[in-house]
């Protein structure tokens, strides 16, 4: 039997071997990126620019695009690649990086979109601490503490994947490297994997997500007193897609890790895997940010004023 030291590289998977489908994934996730980019980017440079949005919840949003640009950044030209070219080779190294880069930011954006939701829970519910709380200084802390324990988080799951053993095969059945896919391949004992994996996403994952649904509990609790229906039909618009996001986000995630590595490897994992790593890049800026009044406003202004200064 091969050990580890024979597999030096591995091979991803395409959605389909038809020349047609895959010139049309490409397609589709080329769009994809392109606006996720767009979008992101447009946020970042308006609420750097406009001086009304330099606030604790625009400072997060523009964390959160930032971040979003790096994580579908991972994933998507890779996968452009194996899907219109014959290689679909990936170094060892390069599969640690992707999954490193990969576990990293998923991690930071699921701790970004709780301490977002924290972020109107002191707004809509403690409005005269929200001062104190949400302080320049706390903010720039929690996005700190968010980036460094994910870096802690990635280097852990990535070490722990990386000590096994290969020889199985070197096809991931997955269109980017990914721990539940690495672990169907080796031959080494992934008991300790699979139980990091479990206690993790149930302590951290199922621990955020309880966080964030206890956040709009208490604001929705809060704006059915308000007295007007506006104003709460406008709050429930503008949650209630957060809320989306999020269930979409973890429960995808979860649906990933915590599936016994044994299943045999279906298109419907590969499916599964977009709704965490490519979906919300993509959907955030629509829907935390183009939708959003004053975001839309600075938008015009600074438009306007790029086209006057261009005459």
């Amino acid at each position: 039997m091969p050990n580890s030291t024979t597999v030096t590289e591995f091979l991803l998977m395409r959605f389909s071997d038809v020349w047609n489908f895959r010139v049309l994934h490409a397609m589709l996730f080329l769009m994809m990126y392109l606006a996720t980019l767009l979008g992101n980017l447009l946020i970042v440079t308006v609420t750097t620019l406009t001086q009304s949005l330099h606030t604790p919840m625009y400072f997060f949003l523009r964390n959160l695009s930032v971040l979003d640009m790096c994580y579908i950044s991972v994933t998507v030209p890779k996968a452009c690649v194996i899907f219109l070219l014959d290689n679909r080779v990936i170094s060892m190294v390069g599969c640690a990086a992707q999954i490193f880069l990969v576990i990293l930011f998923a991690f930071a954006e699921l701790l970004f979109l709780t301490i977002m939701a924290r972020d109107r829970y002191v707004a809509i519910c403690q409005p005269l601490y929200y001062p104190v709380i949400m302080n320049p200084r706390a903010c720039v802390q929690m996005t700190l503490t968010s980036v460094f324990s994910g870096l802690i988080y990635a280097g852990v799951h990535t070490g722990n994947a990386f000590r096994l053993s290969f020889c199985h095969s070197n096809v991931v059945h997955q269109f980017f490297c990914d721990v539940p896919s690495l672990l169907k391949l080796s031959c080494s004992d992934t008991l300790s994997n699979e139980i990091v994996i479990f206690v993790s996403a149930v302590v951290i994952v199922g621990g955020c997500f309880i966080f964030i649904i206890m956040s709009y509990i208490h604001i929705f609790s809060a704006v059915l007193k308000l007295p007007t229906r506006g104003e709460r039909g406008k709050v429930f618009s503008t949650c209630v897609p957060h809320i989306l996001v999020v269930t979409v986000f973890v429960i995808s995630v979860t649906a990933m890790y915590l599936k016994p590595t044994s299943n045999s490897p279906t298109t419907q994992d590969m499916i599964i895997s977009l709704f965490y790593s490519v979906v919300p890049p993509f959907l955030n800026p629509i829907i935390y940010s183009l939708r959003n009044k004053q975001i839309k406003e600075a938008i015009r202004r600074v438009m306007s004023r790029m086209l006057y200064s261009g005459k």
